[in-house]
């Protein structure tokens, strides 16, 4: 079996499903990729220490989001649990683990494998972040990395830019040009990546411009060091999806 690529995904919100563009872009990219034997994925919605294993049998979803129209309380992603998988991150994380076995899938899991894997058919592991430490989280990407091996997608599942109050800044609107903190962290995060330069993207608080407007808190920048960690020796990343939603940059990422 060859090696998985790892991903950062933009996730978006529920809405990204009507979206004119962005399903169009997941399904093709999800096209490109080898099929996986199952999915790990790290979201910025789940906090969790001890490091946290969700649902391996009967996998839910988590709603986690208020205010919407009721149809995006009825999206369903009947994925197989991965109870294997799980032994695996046991094994490998090398430290306690602790158990939520009626933790589902929150949006920012499912809400993207739904436009990438829609037939549900692949087995799918979410696992908490324990911390938004960059060198700790890319330690626990550098000890799933192995997983990769045996044909799992590693997946951190984020947003390249994320402050929801400066939607206001765009009077609401999805195509309206980006403010110029989102375009310059946006850019700085793409040179980045593009020459490999982990130390930097890992000390982004101080060597970003505008970093703590892009995030006021970093949990949507976070997943993307589990990936860099489980792609170690993959070399530059490649960008999959750009361009900006809502002002933020939506820059998704594959490593592999």
């Amino acid at each position: 079996m060859s090696r998985m690529p790892a991903l950062y995904l933009s996730h978006g919100a529920p809405p990204l499903a009507d979206d004119p563009i962005w399903p169009g872009q997941l399904a093709a990219w999800a096209g490109e990729l080898p099929r996986p034997s199952a999915i790990l994925v790290v979201s910025a919605h789940w906090e969790d220490a001890p490091l946290t294993i969700g649902a391996t049998t009967t996998v839910p979803l988590v709603y986690d989001f208020w205010g919407f129209p009721e149809h995006y309380y009825r999206v369903t992603y009947p994925a197989p649990g991965a109870p294997e998988l799980a032994d695996q991150v046991r094994k490998l994380v090398g430290t306690p683990v602790r158990d939520e076995p009626t933790r589902g899938l929150d949006h920012g899991v499912y809400v993207p494998l739904k436009e990438m894997f829609p037939a549900a058919d692949i087995p799918v592991l979410q696992i908490s972040m324990p911390t938004l430490d960059p060198q700790h989280l890319y330690a626990l990407g550098r000890r799933l990395a192995p997983l990769r091996d045996e044909g799992v997608l590693v997946v951190g599942s984020g947003f390249f830019t994320h402050n929801l109050h400066a939607l206001r800044e765009v009077g609401g609107r999805t195509d309206a040009p980006a403010p110029a903190w989102s375009r310059e962290f946006d850019e700085w995060g793409a040179e980045a990546l593009a020459r490999n330069d982990v130390d930097a993207v890992l000390d982004f608080a101080h060597t970003a411009p505008a970093a703590r407007i892009a995030h006021p808190r970093t949990e949507h920048f976070a997943p993307l060091f589990v990936t860099l960690g489980a792609s170690a020796d993959d070399g530059p990343a490649r960008t999959k999806v750009d361009g900006y939603w809502y002002g933020l940059a939506k820059r998704s990422l594959q490593f592999g």
